[in-house]
């Protein structure tokens, strides 16, 4: 199958993407369009450990998960950054800001065939050091067989492995490590509590209802997982803190707010979220969630992800009830927020 010049017979080389595990590198080619602007094309799994753990029923169809989109589009900016702005092969990526919107969920329903994914791609800013390009901002719009279904604004950059290497040995170097105290991998949520079937891939611990009202969940960071620890990192990968924020968000629109929903009814359809610092293995993360807002069964939750009081990354998340859900409710409800007098309490641990 064919995209124009676009090509979904084979994956790229997975050190273009950054991936240790040639199944998690999921682009197949790309094309420089102009100056400033490429096309790149994507295979996402029907089928996969982590990003099609959802549970599903007659009302909630299995979909793409939106934050393999999410990954598609990182693996496209670093794709990018290699290919057309001459990024170093031993570059490390750090990626500051990322503001994520789904425009059409029905886009993202797993069909009978493999989806192709086409990524249109510009370079809105480039920064450089000493001549040469090291950050980009940019735009990517992803289309599923043709069907406009997400966009994504990114913001990063990179340096040589040896400068992180150095710059992450003297900010270790400043915390108060030892004894390590990372909350454990014992006390995660029932895996049905965040609308997941396998508990490996639930990173809530102890979740705490205070009547701020505020949620307060515990974030478990399991690096025996093979999908979100797909290779060696030194720190919290951004794929463990975007799928803390969602379930700290889920759970946070099902008791903060009048949304008498199960969690796989409730789907990410926007995340806006600015990287602050790295998290470290030895520290134990939080994840604090409150309500912003949001109408027709559409929560806004502001939500903070925290080491003992050191701010790692700040987000605005957006869900949805799914249409499905929607259509069978009927009229059970206008959908608009309704903020609870919660009194503190916790939920239930597996």
């Amino acid at each position: 199958m064919t995209d124009g010049a676009l090509s979904y017979a084979r994956t790229v080389d997975r050190s273009l993407t950054h991936r240790a595990a040639v199944s998690e590198c999921f682009l197949t080619d790309t094309r420089r369009t102009g100056e400033r602007t490429f096309r790149v094309a994507a295979q996402p799994p029907r089928a996969h450990l982590y990003y099609s753990d959802h549970v599903t029923d007659a009302r909630t169809a299995p979909s793409y998960d939106p934050l393999l989109v999410l990954e598609i589009f990182r693996q496209c900016c670093i794709l990018a950054a290699h290919e057309y702005l001459a990024a170093p092969a031993d570059s490390s990526f750090v990626f500051d800001r990322g503001t994520l919107e789904v425009l059409d969920p029905e886009a993202l329903r797993v069909g009978e065939l493999p989806a192709a994914v086409t990524v249109e791609g510009e370079f809105t800013d480039v920064r450089e050091r000493a001549g040469r390009p090291c950050g980009a901002t940019v735009e990517v719009r992803a289309s599923v067989d043709g069907r406009a279904a997400a966009t994504m604004r990114l913001a990063f950059r990179w340096i040589p492995r040896r400068s992180m290497r150095q710059l992450r040995t003297r900010a270790r170097a400043a915390l108060a490590l030892t004894p390590r105290r990372a909350h454990p991998l014992v006390n995660r949520l029932a895996p049905a509590e965040v609308g997941r079937e396998l508990s490996a891939n639930v990173v809530l611990g102890r979740v705490t209802v205070s009547s701020g009202p505020e949620v307060v969940a515990q974030v478990v960071v399991d690096r025996g997982h093979p999908a979100l620890f797909d290779h060696y990192v030194d720190h919290i990968p951004g794929a463990v803190m975007f799928e803390a924020l969602r379930q700290t968000a889920t759970t946070a629109a099902r008791e903060l707010c009048g949304l008498d929903v199960a969690p796989q009814e409730l789907e990410l359809t926007g995340c806006d979220v600015a990287f602050l610092r790295f998290g470290e293995f030895e520290l134990p993360t939080d994840c604090r969630a409150r309500v912003a807002g949001g109408a027709d069964g559409r929560p806004v939750l502001d939500l903070v992800l925290e080491q003992e009081g050191d701010v790692l990354a700040t987000a605005r998340v957006t869900l949805a009830r799914k249409d499905r859900a929607l259509r069978e409710r009927g009229d059970r409800g206008t959908g608009d927020i309704v903020v609870t007098d919660a009194r503190p309490r916790l939920l239930s641990a597996a």
